[in-house]
């Protein structure tokens, strides 16, 4: 793989095409991750993901003309004032390249420049590498747990909501290295 670099864009509605076929990709390499499954998704029509593509931004990770990840941004369901990160999907070939980073860096941008003031995310509990990259990323723990929509409620699998604060704290210092690996794309993850 060439090392070109990482650019992030906007998904228009008329690229649902280009959304599902991403979306499908990440439920038969990453069945675990989603609450959806490929069988869910797979057999749906046209109307289904052209609907999908009005009711949250989907941003697109290429490299080249290579998709490398994408990640889905909306209204927190449970604060319409605040955002909240998605179905965040990274290729096998581009993981630990930067590009979950890069994603969740645009889809950030975006809420902010949307008006929101707060960006949630939600990860497992037990997805040790998913938490430790939300810390990393700037993103804090809170109280909010819901059982995994996806686990066998029995098994008591649960979900923690992290929350990224968007507005300036004039009262904090950037740190503008905070101890994270960097490369030309970014942390390293």
């Amino acid at each position: 793989m060439t090392m070109t670099e990482i650019a992030v864009r906007v998904l228009d509605e008329s690229e649902w095409p280009l959304y599902r076929d991403v979306r499908l990709r990440a439920l038969a390499e990453s069945p675990d991750a989603f609450t959806a499954t490929l069988a869910d998704e797979a057999d749906r029509e046209d109307q289904f993901w052209q609907d999908r593509m009005t009711r949250s931004y989907r941003l697109l990770a290429e490299r080249g003309s290579a998709s490398q990840g994408i990640v889905s941004l909306g209204p927190y369901e449970q604060d319409a004032s605040a955002a909240e990160v998605f179905g965040l999907y990274v290729v096998p070939d581009a993981r630990g390249t930067g590009v979950a980073w890069r994603l969740v860096e645009a889809a950030a941008a975006l809420a902010t420049q949307k008006g929101y003031p707060q960006l949630y995310y939600w990860v497992g509990t037990d997805n040790a590498r998913a938490i430790g990259f939300a810390k990393n990323f700037g993103f804090r723990t809170t109280s909010y747990r819901r059982p995994s929509r996806g686990s066998d409620l029995q098994r008591g699998e649960e979900e923690i909501a992290m929350m990224l604060s968007l507005e300036p704290d004039a009262s904090s210092a950037p740190n503008p290295t905070s101890g994270r690996a960097t490369s030309r794309e970014g942390p390293l993850i």
